[in-house]
């Protein structure tokens, strides 16, 4: 794919904030978004917002400038990838309870959540063989597409199923060193402190999450891609879409292996729909 052709810039951010208005808000972001002619998603909360959005760069440098005329929503740490042709099918903004769901009204990032360790402080834990436990807090589906070289997978159904599934780590974990990743850094900023809670002592979160972690490092100690919430489907190390597709049917990443299956036919079934 030429770098040339990559005229679609992918951004994504969240920020815990308190917004008493965030049901005002959705008429204001879904006007500008539409006039900007981006598509993606803005979720708006009580607790924050979580954007991912996509469009040309001059459209998404408009929506930046109306975001940080709140001064609520200045200083959002933003992913950036880009993409050749739009990976959204459509703009929605949307009301919600949580910013991100793990129907645990106790948890607020904001009062408690584990200290960061960059990408480059990770990777040298790895170059240093230290002892550390790397636990991934994204869904199996996920997992399946790439994690972390000897990550610990919950196989999780859903991120509301992560303070049960930690419960069944080893009681030794409580007192080891962990760093938690997710995509994009969201799901740590509530898992880690779902943890912290939980008695484990020493809890740290990946900054950034996945996608920054190929941004500032080259990539070592991550095997397979990593799985994004758009058409494209996967990325690989160097931030480049992937040969994944998904099922159209049950919305499973599917690799091209799984594609030559005789259990794959294009928009009727896939490996993952004939089990279910």
């Amino acid at each position: 794919m030429s770098v040339n052709n990559l005229n679609v810039l992918n951004i994504a951010g969240y920020k815990f904030e308190p917004l008493d208005d965030f049901k005002d808000l959705v008429p204001e972001f879904q006007s500008i978004c539409v006039e900007l002619e981006l598509k993606g998603s803005v979720y708006l909360s009580p607790n924050g917002i979580n954007f991912s959005l996509a469009g040309n760069k001059e459209a998404i440098e408009k929506y930046l400038h109306f975001l940080e005329q709140d001064k609520r929503f200045l200083d959002i740490p933003l992913k950036k990838t880009y993409s050749e042709t739009q990976p959204f099918r459509r703009m929605k903004v949307r009301p919600k309870k949580e910013i991100i769901s793990l129907g645990r009204d106790d948890i607020n990032p904001r009062e408690l959540t584990g200290d960061y360790v960059t990408p480059q402080e990770l990777y040298a834990m790895y170059e240093n063989n230290e002892d550390v436990i790397v636990l991934d807090t994204r869904n199996e589906y996920e997992t399946r597409v790439g994690l972390f070289e000897n990550a610990v997978d919950l196989q999780l159904d859903t991120f509301r199923d992560f303070p049960d599934a930690i419960e069944q780590l080893p009681e030794e974990y409580k007192d080891k060193q962990i760093v938690m990743y997710c995509t994009g850094g969201i799901r740590c900023e509530k898992a880690s402190a779902v943890m912290m809670e939980a008695g484990f002592s020493d809890v740290k979160q990946l900054e950034g999450g996945v996608l920054d972690y190929f941004n500032k490092t080259d990539g070592k100690y991550w095997n397979g891609d990593c799985f994004v919430f758009d058409e494209r489907v996967a990325l690989d190390t160097d931030l480049n879409e992937t040969e994944y597709i998904y099922c159209y049917i049950c919305r499973e990443p599917l690799s091209a292996e799984e594609k030559a299956s005789p259990d794959f036919k294009i928009n009727e079934y896939c490996p993952y729909c004939i089990k279910k």
